[in-house]
């Protein structure tokens, strides 16, 4: 893949946190892309707020709306936050083969491990993501807290 395609994909997780962020929850994105970029498979935000539930991450949402595919292999997870341990289990469970992450600037999970596993890990830096990161933990602090398992 391009990096032009990757900024694409990224696109669709950016417009994700951003409904994720005007619907009162944290501002973290998803979006699951078959395997040669194009075609969308699913797509969400992080919903834990919004819906109560605190497995609803944004990877979990966009892996959810894809439904039940017969492989991951080859698909492509974008995400504007580096996914956390539960999100990176589960690009590991189902053999999503590559990872596309906004930024790791704000917070580092598991790509680290997911890449010594043989995912494709691609980290964009992307300046809009960091920002919308950085200023929600400014602002909602103890949002953030609770979502990434710190008191």
């Amino acid at each position: 893949m391009s990096w032009e395609s990757d900024q694409r994909m990224l696109r669709t997780a950016i417009d994700e946190a951003r409904a994720g962020l005007a619907g009162g929850g944290l501002p973290i994105g998803a979006a699951l892309y078959a395997s040669d970029g194009i075609r969308l498979l699913g797509r969400g935000h992080n919903r834990r707020v919004q819906d109560g539930d605190p497995s609803m991450h944004a990877e979990t949402a966009a892996f959810r709306a894809a439904g039940r595919q017969r492989s991951y292999r080859g698909t492509t997870m974008v995400t504007t936050l580096s996914p956390c341990w539960y999100c990176s289990g589960l690009v590991r469970q189902f053999g999503i083969s590559r990872v596309v992450i906004g930024e790791a600037r704000t917070f580092e999970g598991g790509h680290g491990w997911l890449a010594g596993h043989g995912v494709e890990i691609v980290l964009l830096d992307d300046p809009e993501c960091a920002a919308l990161m950085t200023e929600f933990i400014q602002h909602r602090p103890e949002l953030w807290h609770e979502d990434i398992g710190e008191e």
